[in-house]
């Protein structure tokens, strides 16, 4: 692996949650989980690659926290008072968070790699990657750029329907 894709090297599992449409819960399940893993003394980490729809800050209530740089990168937004979670989102990146992403698939595929090569993320019991809603290139990026680390889970959320 080249020198700067060792940030996911102390990552034990990653997570990925999935749906095929937008709107059944995968943000919640995320951030639930995260919270759930982390009760029971896991580190873990957030990866929110719904470029267009980034809430996880939101629901973790640091919407208003910035992303700063180390020598291996982008260093993540740690929630809580005891920064339990590790926490990397577009969300930090926009000037205001409420504004639209509105980008075509080269660009969103681009960050989404260098979420996943450049930010320091140290060592995880856990990284959950929050997906956009349905079946997207964002997914085949996503899962691309994080082969080469760990086997990937994945959990789909679904509707009665």
């Amino acid at each position: 692996l080249p020198e700067r894709s060792t940030n996911l090297l102390g990552v034990r599992h990653i997570l990925l949650v999935l749906s095929g449409k937008g709107g059944v819960g995968k943000s919640t399940l995320s951030t639930e989980l995260a919270l759930a893993l982390r009760h029971r003394g896991l580190r873990v980490g957030i990866l929110d690659v719904d470029l267009c729809g980034p809430s996880i800050p939101r629901m973790l209530r640091v919407q208003d926290r910035a992303v700063h740089q180390c020598d291996s990168g982008w260093v993540p937004v740690f929630v809580g008072q005891d920064g339990a979670i590790a926490l990397m989102s577009i969300g930090f990146l926009l000037e205001r968070p409420d504004d639209a992403v509105v980008w075509r698939g080269p660009k969103k595929n681009a960050l989404i790699k260098q979420f996943v090569t450049d930010v320091a993320w140290g060592d995880l019991d856990f990284l959950i990657v929050d997906t956009p809603p349905g079946t997207s290139d964002e997914h085949i990026s996503t899962v691309e750029a994080l082969r080469p680390y760990r086997l990937l889970g994945a959990i789909l959320v679904t509707t009665p329907q």
